[in-house]
């Protein structure tokens, strides 16, 4: 009878430690997800960050020449910039505050996007714009995911 219950416990034992390998694979490969999402949000937060301070410069020299309908864009394309570095960095070191910053950062680029797409035959101002919405969309998928 002693026999019969170590054979048991050990066939349970064993059982037990197969199913372990498997709940650890699982949870190692929702990190895995996770930190792979966070690390796009971030990188298209920091693509966003360099398209906008390119459309803040192509601003600044239409201002120059005397185009002074750009300088409302201009300062959002920088104040976007801003806010894009913000959640990038955030995001990235998967900072408690990376929704707020998400939820920040799509605004912002909504708001930018649609000062950019008001020049529709100007080319930097449409990679701006697209940009800007590639990346308010990254946000909100994030903040989606954060809230799980």
């Amino acid at each position: 009878m002693n026999r019969r219950k170590a054979l048991g416990a050990l066939g349970a034992t064993a059982i037990g430690l197969t199913a372990l390998p498997t709940g650890l694979v699982r949870a190692e490969q929702g990190a895995d997800a996770q930190h792979e999402n966070m690390m796009k949000c971030a990188k298209m937060c920091a693509d966003c960050q360099i398209s906008c301070d390119m459309c803040f410069h192509h601003c600044a020299e239409l201002l120059t020449k005397g185009t002074k309908e750009h300088a409302k864009t201009m300062h959002l394309c920088i104040d976007c910039a801003e806010c894009c570095s913000t959640a990038s960095r955030l995001v990235a070191r998967s900072s408690p505050l990376a929704a707020a910053a998400c939820e920040c950062c799509a605004k912002c680029n909504d708001e930018c996007a649609a000062a950019c797409e008001k020049f529709k035959d100007d080319k930097h101002m449409a990679a701006c714009a697209k940009s800007c919405r590639d990346c308010a969309k990254s946000c909100r998928e994030m903040i989606k995911h954060l809230a799980h």
